[in-house]
């Protein structure tokens, strides 16, 4: 089996596991993976937070984006640019957000290219394992922005049947520092 078939085989499982998540216990898990993330020392002594605005099956982090503002952090958010790019611009609340591509609420701040003033960034993914591998929807965008941001700790974050014992990954996919997730109030992968 090849890479790319490994990883479609991987994202259908996820997908099918995602279908049978209890949406109670979803915004729980969602809610502990926010105060584990507000409570980490690599979050807690950051100054400039990158992160996501989450969509309905990813772990929720709209909370925490505004948690990380009230904190007084400058926090930022990817915006699609095209069929390959995304650029960050700053998150000033939830008025600042507009539907863009993928149906992704993105900011409307100012565009952000100090890249080397990352602290950390949070981000999504399919599937991780230990090892810090990630799995995308399969795009790339993350692994084409990941690299440009040199000092930034990565933080991989997903709820517990997100965690598998291995990722295909290749040469170019970009590996997290770290992977928190919840503790697995749903279902697990058991494949």
């Amino acid at each position: 089996m090849t890479i790319q078939e490994a990883k479609r085989q991987l994202r259908a499982r996820i997908r099918e596991l995602k279908r049978r998540q209890e949406a109670t216990l979803l915004a729980h898990s969602s809610q502990e993976l926010c105060l584990r993330l507000l409570s980490h020392p690599r979050v807690k002594s950051a100054q400039v937070v990158m992160a996501y605005h989450s969509l309905p099956d990813e772990a929720d982090t709209h909370a925490l984006l505004d948690a990380l503002l009230a904190e007084g952090k400058t926090v930022l958010l990817p915006q699609v640019t095209g069929a390959a790019s995304m650029v960050l611009r700053k998150y000033t609340g939830k008025d600042s957000l507009r539907e863009g591509a993928y149906g992704i609420m993105e900011p409307t701040g100012a565009l952000f290219a100090d890249y080397d003033s990352i602290d950390v960034a949070i981000v999504p993914g399919m599937a991780f394992d230990a090892g810090g591998h990630r799995l995308g929807r399969g795009k790339g965008y993350y692994d084409r922005l990941l690299p440009l941001l040199p000092r930034a700790y990565k933080i991989g974050i997903c709820h517990a049947y997100q965690l598998v014992e291995s990722v295909a990954h290749e040469e170019h996919d970009i590996r997290m520092d770290e992977v928190v997730r919840d503790e697995g109030l749903g279902l697990r992968d058991e494949g």
